[in-house]
């Protein structure tokens, strides 16, 4: 489910190394909070703070065994620690530091993934801006509609690639907690002040309540953001693989001078890695519902849980890790078509302006349903004929003799169509331009 190409940050946070090496971070830091309240003796803390550490392959040695990770990864630690072992995982149980050693993982996953997403905004924005003058025509359920610009494409994408940065601060934030409340989660050894010391030493917050786990609602939530920016990205993917084909060949992806695009017909420039964040956000949209499945357990906590996440917590992060860097990449690199944009605007002589003739008809006084049937009937004699819709409107008297001239030429006024573009930016973008950088155009 992983692909090929795994950023090596990422890839580090979900070793097995780097997990257990969070396990005793958590150990360490209860051992020592324990110590200050004078629940564990000094010397104690003060020994499994200088000497605790692990071998990955005693620890699996031992896991072989037990079939236990937590009770493996103890024997292990306590094997190099010595005497002062026995007060190493004290009052604790196992999902206190593997609950709370997943809020750090996550965390420090989710640092990353920040950066991609505000790495994504900056091409987005600069992309916005270089092609905010571009026209090009809107479509509607894949027809052409009313004209738009590239540059207002792209301004969509950043605005939902904005939400989205706020909506993973948020659902990351939910993430940030520990529980140190024992088994069931009534804290029968530790106590709430104590969670809280412990949980702030690792830059968390404590839950309000817990069962033996942190609640999986927490980690639904997460994943679920995690698929919404997957869906962005799809999104994105898409649309930039419809404006690559060859009837429209308005954008394309990246394609090199010695990239081959099919093994048989040596024309082909494929959407590849379009077609590759389409295929991967189908993968983390289902490790979402995994997580939604997560969320009932059985009394104070089953495992059927920790199975799931081993796999979909990993591999979502490192998925929208991957899809976020090539989506970012795909947009930097694509090569834009402003004159074939202008040329497919223009392929149906008029008709994308049909909306605004209407409207001056009727503020001549024509009805809605009069004014409606006059340029459908143009509209569709034009569709269906490859005749020039503009031309025909003109030579209609039923038109002309309501409508100025004048008025009806300004109906096909690409500018006039296109005025508040810049009104939108405002409100997008706050009136700030980024950088330009001009890009592969052609």
């Amino acid at each position: 489910m992983i692909p090929r190409y795994t950023r090596p940050e990422m890839g580090r946070i979900w070793s097995d190394e780097n997990r257990f090496r969070t396990w005793l971070t958590v150990e360490v830091a209860a051992t020592q909070t324990l110590a200050e309240a004078g629940m564990v003796p000094k010397d104690a803390a003060k020994a499994i703070r200088e000497r605790a550490g692990f071998n990955l392959q005693r620890i699996q040695e031992i896991e072989a065994e037990v079939r236990h990770d937590v009770i493996a990864f103890t024997t292990a630690v306590a094997e190099i620690v010595g005497p002062h072992a026995r007060w190493f995982h004290y009052g604790l149980t196992s999902n206190d530091v593997v609950d709370t050693a997943q809020a750090l993982l996550i965390g420090q996953a989710s640092a990353i993934i920040g950066d991609d997403l505000d790495r994504l905004s900056e091409v987005l924005k600069r992309r916005a801006w270089e092609f905010k003058n571009t026209p090009m025509v809107g479509r509607t359920h894949g027809v052409h509609a009313e004209p738009i610009t590239f540059g207002f494409k792209l301004a969509n994408w950043y605005s939902e690639t904005q939400r989205n940065i706020e909506r993973f601060r948020y659902a990351t934030e939910g993430m940030r907690v520990g529980k140190f409340s024992g088994a069931v989660g009534t804290f029968a050894h530790l106590s709430p002040e104590l969670e809280e010391k412990i949980c702030a030493r690792l830059g968390l917050k404590a839950a309000a309540v817990s069962s033996q786990v942190i609640q999986r609602d927490r980690h639904a939530h997460y994943l679920a953001t995690l698929a919404v920016i997957a869906c962005t990205l799809d999104k994105i993917a898409t649309e930039i693989r419809h404006l690559q084909r060859t009837e429209v060949r308005e954008a394309e992806e990246f394609f090199s001078e010695k990239q081959k695009g099919s093994s048989a017909m040596p024309h082909k420039r494929n959407p590849v890695t379009c077609e590759q964040i389409s295929g991967l956000a189908r993968v983390v949209r289902s490790n979402a519902q995994a997580g939604f499945e997560n969320v009932a357990l059985w009394h104070e906590r089953d495992i059927s849980h920790s199975s799931v996440e081993r796999v979909i917590i990993p591999d979502s992060t490192t998925l929208v890790d991957y899809m976020l860097q090539k989506t970012a990449q795909l947009v930097d690199t694509m090569f834009v078509y402003p004159a074939r944009m202008l040329a497919n605007l223009e392929s149906t002589g008029g008709l994308v302006f049909s909306g605004q003739l209407l409207l001056d008809l009727v503020e001549h006084g024509v009805s809605r349903e009069d004014a409606y049937r006059l340029v459908q009937g143009h509209a569709m004699h034009a569709w269906k004929e490859g005749l020039n819709f503009k031309e025909l409107v003109l030579k209609d008297k039923a038109i002309t003799s309501r409508v100025p001239r004048a008025q009806v030429e300004r109906a096909f006024d690409l500018q006039r169509q296109l005025r508040n573009v810049d009104k939108i930016f405002t409100r997008v973008f706050k009136g700030e331009p980024a950088a330009r950088k001009t890009r592969r155009q052609a």
